[in-house]
Order: C-alpha cells, then structure tokens, then sequence
C-alpha cells in the first residue's frame, strides 16, 4: 500500500492530517513560501501528539536554496534540535550557485542527522542534471527524495519522476509532491510507480474573528490548515 505524507504547516494540521490517515507528516511553516523551519513549541507539541512519524522542514528562509555558512551553521542547530525532541527525521537541502546538489552542506546535515532519516527536498526540482543529482543524494545516504519533476506539479512532471524511480532501482525513495490532490493520485502512482506521496491537503478556514478592522492589512483572514477529509480522501484513493 502506498505511503501519503502531509504538509502540516500548524499543530492543528498535523493532527487533521493524522486523524486523516497519513502515513507521516512534515511539520512546517509559512507553506505558502514553500515553506520554513517551524518554531520549537510547534514541534514538541507535533512530537507529543502524533503517533505517526514525524519529520521537521530545516529551511531557514524562503528563495533558493543557496545558504551562507551561518545559515548552514543555524540548520545544524535545528537539526539537532529536531533529533533532542524526538523527531523521526528532517527533511533539507542546499545547492550550488550552479544549481547542483551542494554536497558538502548535505553531507553536514545527514551526519547530524544521525539515527534520524533525512528527505532530500524539492531544491531537487532545481538542480541542472536530476540524474546526476539523484546519484549524489543516494551517495550521500538520504532515504527519500521529494520532487515534481522539475515541472509546477507532480502530474505535469509523471514522466520525469518515473524516469527518476527506475533509475533509484529501490535505492533511494522517490516521492511525488505538488499539485496532488484526491482525483490525480491514483493515477500519479500508475504512471510513476512510486511507493509515496507528498500533499498538503490544505484549505482556508473562515476567520472566527468577528472584527476585522480593514482586509487591506492581510492580517484578518482565515487560516490555511490541513483538511482532515481531504487526507482521508487521499489515503482513499491510494488504497
């Protein structure tokens, strides 16, 4: 049976998309920058309430994903950080100013990672040669790959990310992410024959605020969070 991990960007959306059924959750924040490291008390109380496996976005900022030494130098903070609470892995990555994997900061990572499992993420979709890139994550000993093929979403990127599961042989885990939803999975896994899937699963709340002083100030808005039934149509359709 396939494996479908969600992007929770709250404590709220970790917990919908369990109870939804996912397999495993990648606790972030700001998803609507691709996403950023959240804070320590998201993550602790994430790691106390899940059951399922657990797995922390280290991204220090949105843009690209070419990082200073002090970036890289606060990623490993977090790193251990996300290892002291008990997190079962964390999902990163860093390129070249060429657009290659950088792999002395990923090396950097994945050791400090230790017993924890580490994602390689979509700075992947980013890289000059996806071939030659995937063979330097899997010698670098990351156990999964989230990618849409180089393409806005996984579905409009199937043939590269099959083309990208035959070439890991069982390697390395390569997962699918961007633009799944309920109605494009099943057929996503088809076309690609990949083992995981990557969704947030995501709508917008109606604000419970019952005074918004101007919709001009971008504050007063419902917030994004993960949809539990969403998730279960998802694992449904997967099934």
């Amino acid at each position: 049976m396939a494996l479908l991990e969600v992007a929770a960007n709250s404590i709220a959306s970790a917990f919908a998309a369990q109870a939804g059924g996912a397999g495993r959750v990648e606790l972030c924040a700001s998803l609507d920058e691709g996403g950023v490291t959240p804070s320590h008390g998201t993550i602790a109380l994430a790691r106390e309430g899940l059951d399922i496996p657990l797995y922390v976005l280290v991204r220090p900022r949105s843009g690209n994903f070419l990082y200073e030494n002090a970036e890289i130098e606060a990623m490993l903070d977090d790193i251990a950080h996300c290892a002291d609470l008990g997190c079962d892995g964390v999902v990163v990555g860093a390129l070249t100013a060429e657009g290659e994997v950088d792999a002395e900061a990923c090396q950097l990572f994945v050791q400090a990672a230790g017993a924890m499992g580490v994602t390689f993420h979509r700075a992947f979709d980013l890289v000059s040669d996806r071939v030659a890139a995937l063979e330097t994550v899997i010698e670098l000993g990351f156990e999964r790959v989230l990618t849409s093929g180089g393409m806005p979403s996984a579905v409009a990127g199937a043939s590269s990310i099959a083309r990208l599961v035959a070439q890991a042989g069982g390697r390395i885990v390569v997962m699918p992410g961007a633009g799944i939803e309920p109605d494009n999975v099943a057929a996503l896994r088809n076309m690609t024959r990949a083992r995981e899937f990557h969704a947030s699963a995501k709508r917008r709340l109606p604000s419970g605020m019952r005074r918004t002083p101007s919709d001009d100030l971008g504050m007063g808005g419902g917030e994004i969070r993960t949809d539990e039934d969403t998730v279960r149509a998802l694992v449904a359709a997967l099934s």
